[in-house]
């Protein structure tokens, strides 16, 4: 097993092997899906940001994604920079521990429902990838198990009797032309479990049992698959499957949809020749990040109103540049723009800076003068090597083209990471985001005392 921290450290990977991966990893960011989790310019880049190929050396290195990557039977763990510790060295058990960190940062994510139950965690699931699976294949095998989603979709048969619209062309051509006229061709709607979700579903769990190694997620997926024998095999593509509707009293199938758009936006599975295998599964950790703290301000942070990344408004008169910030905070009697950086910052007593970079400053100046917002709020994570404390950096700006409008920039270090959180404490038999509610409520009070200040 390799363990890869954003960023940070290398590791040897077998000769015979390297050349192998890289070029499928090549291969499979050319052919991924457009994924929201990318901004527009990432979604049309052409080489691979997944891995640092160091050639003259054999050794690899994590660029920003987040994840594991099964390859041949090695498994690559890509994991958050931020918890990297230079001093110790990192074991089987602490990368369980962070991999639970992303379940919870993924929980509070809007591109994601997770399930209500968050147990079943054991020794064997080790990896990311395989927890999710457990999630999604539990969860989806107990909801089709109760109610198998069916709905209308129009069916062409030749029935004895009418039914619904009568197909005239077909009628012609195939029946009465042959001495049939007593098979009527029809057009009408019947309520069916062979749908697209339905589809959707299976092609996911086929894709996923597949990949995993854990042998209760493969029951499970089997499970999935019987439930779903009568369906069609069809690949779903993820921007297909997100546009699937429900009533509003089908909202636990919300769940599985958006699971399964997770895994197809960001699964990648790969054979060459039937004996090289590849398999993927990769996140941005710079938009969950994001995606995190937006969904935690509005969900654990009363009497505010988050809207995320603004449109509309331009740094420019021709309308080229536009001004995207990751939230704008509605606090009622005032607006906030609050931006996510997922920068490791340290705290330096000799850096008048406090680490804050001049080009983020430039950034946040542009887009308090534009939104017309003097209240700029900065926000980065600590690490595991951070303090307890959260670091406050206030920098004022004067702005003479304003009639000299006082902005007001600060920034932050939050706390996402509790060091308590360890693989013993999770293995407990507890479910899984109870361990975490120490941290809820850190983080809470700290995002309280930033905007109501």
């Amino acid at each position: 097993m390799i363990n890869l921290f954003e960023y940070q450290n290398k590791a040897d990977f077998p000769e015979e092997h390297f050349e192998n991966l890289e070029l499928f990893l090549d291969d499979i960011w050319n052919k991924r899906e457009k994924s929201s989790y990318y901004n527009e310019d990432e979604n049309r880049e052409e080489v691979q940001h997944f891995l640092q190929f160091l050639h003259k050396t054999n050794q690899l290195k994590s660029n920003k994604y987040v994840g594991v990557i099964h390859f041949e039977d090695q498994t690559i763990n890509l994991l958050p920079k931020i918890f990297y510790d230079a001093s110790k060295q990192t074991l089987d058990t602490d990368v369980k521990a962070i991999n639970s960190h992303v379940l919870w940062w993924l929980s509070y994510c809007r591109k994601l429902k997770f399930p209500n139950y968050q147990t079943g965690l054991n020794s064997e699931r080790a990896d990311f990838f395989e927890i999710l699976i457990y999630l999604f294949s539990k969860y989806t095998k107990e909801l089709l198990s109760s109610s198998i989603y069916q709905k209308y979709v129009e069916v062409e048969n030749e029935l004895s009797f009418v039914k619904g619209r009568i197909d005239f062309n077909s009628y012609i051509t195939n029946n009465l032309s042959r001495g049939r006229n007593h098979k009527v061709s029809c057009v009408y709607d019947s309520f069916e479990m062979d749908n697209n979700f339905n589809q959707c579903i299976k092609h996911v769990a086929k894709l996923l049992l597949s990949a995993s190694k854990d042998n209760q997620n493969k029951r499970n997926l089997y499970d999935i698959l019987f439930l779903l024998d009568e369906v069609s095999d069809a690949p779903i593509s993820a921007d297909e499957c997100r546009k699937i509707v429900f009533n509003p009293m089908l909202t636990s199938f919300e769940t599985v949809r958006d699971y399964c758009v997770l895994f197809l936006e960001n699964s990648v599975s790969f054979n060459y020749k039937n004996s090289l295998k590849l398999f993927a599964f990769l996140l941005p950790m710079e938009y969950v990040f994001e995606d995190f703290l937006f969904g935690f301000i509005d969900r654990e942070i009363e009497c505010v109103n988050p809207e995320g990344q603004a449109k509309g408004t331009y740094l420019d008169e021709s309308k080229t540049f536009g001004l995207k910030p990751d939230l704008i905070l509605d606090l009622g009697h005032k607006k906030i723009i609050a931006d996510t950086k997922y920068k490791m910052v340290y705290a330096d007593a000799n850096d008048n800076k406090r680490g804050v970079s001049q080009l983020d400053l430039y950034q946040m100046l542009a887009y308090a003068v534009r939104f017309n917002i003097t209240d700029v709020k900065l926000l980065y994570p600590k690490t595991i090597v951070s303090n307890d404390y959260t670091n406050h950096n206030s920098i004022k700006i004067k702005d003479a083209l304003a009639d000299n409008t006082s902005i007001n920039i600060e920034a932050y270090k939050l706390s996402i990471i509790d060091k308590n959180v360890t693989w013993e404490s999770l293995n407990n038999g507890k479910n899984l985001f109870d361990n975490f509610d120490n941290l809820r409520l850190k983080l809470k009070g700290e995002l309280q005392d930033i905007l109501f200040r």
